[in-house]
């Protein structure tokens, strides 16, 4: 019997009994795999969001070869490593903020060893890979309105419910990091970022390191407001002096 807590194991052998049959229901499935409707359901929406199967009312069929798409663009080795990095951070039963992006995205598939999570995002991204998990944390959304540019949720009405709450940690990306002045985006909403790291204990920024040094004019936050840098093993050693002689305690993730 395939061990139910291992995911990717029971999605696998699940894509497999539908090649066998041709159809499965969640009921079988649960029964097969002694785990919950609830759960296969999960792993159901899972594997057709990924064009690997599509739903049908109690079940699944296989996916028809005329809406097969391109698969999607998998997550660089980098960005896996710094999502590692950063789910190790985290502490059971904390409170966390995860902002928009692929970088802090990568991060959801690890988040289910991590249990009793409180997570607010603005993400609908990230929002949608977390009701994904097994082991679904207790998930919070700011709301406000909706930016195409960042394909997340700005303004001021996001900015007052997470003034409302407070947190333990914030994770989130950026455009670019300038060694002077701190994380720059390309976006010109920038309150919803600065409001993050006001109601957060801990700020942790995650970037790839090809974006250290590139300056770009909109100041996401400074490097006073920055506890943790978490990035890759290529990041030049000058850039790590620069960094470290702000105070800010630096993660090189090693793939």
């Amino acid at each position: 019997m395939i061990n139910k807590r291992n995911t990717p194991q029971r999605r696998h052998s699940i894509l497999s009994l539908l090649a066998e049959r041709g159809e499965v229901s969640v009921e079988a499935l649960a029964k097969a795999f002694a785990t919950s409707e609830v759960t296969i359901r999960k792993d159901l929406a899972a594997l057709e969001k990924n064009g690997l199967l599509l739903r049908r009312y109690g079940g699944a069929v296989p996916m028809p070869q005329e809406l097969i798409a391109e698969p999607a663009q998998p997550v660089s080795p980098y960005k896996q490593a710094i999502a590692r990095a950063a789910v190790s951070c985290i502490r059971e039963h904390a409170r966390i903020i995860i902002d928009s992006g692929s970088t802090t995205a990568a991060m959801i598939p690890e988040l289910s060893h991590k249990p009793g999570l409180v997570v607010m995002t603005n993400s609908l991204n990230v929002a949608n890979a977390l009701r994904e998990l097994e082991h679904e944390p207790v998930l919070l959304m700011t709301g406000g309105t909706w930016d195409p540019h960042s394909e997340s949720f700005q303004g001021q009405v996001a900015e007052l419910v997470l003034r409302s709450y407070d947190f333990d940690q914030l994770f989130i990306g950026a455009d670019g990091i300038d060694l002077q002045r701190g994380t720059t985006t390309f976006n010109e909403l920038l309150g919803l970022s600065r409001v993050m790291a006001d109601v957060a204990r801990e700020v942790t920024v995650m970037v790839e390191s090809d974006k250290v040094g590139r300056r770009i004019p909109n100041l996401e936050l400074p490097w006073s407001s920055i506890h943790r840098l978490i990035t890759d093993e290529r990041l030049d050693p000058a850039a790590r002096e620069l960094i470290q002689a702000r105070g800010v305690q630096l993660v090189c993730a090693a793939v």
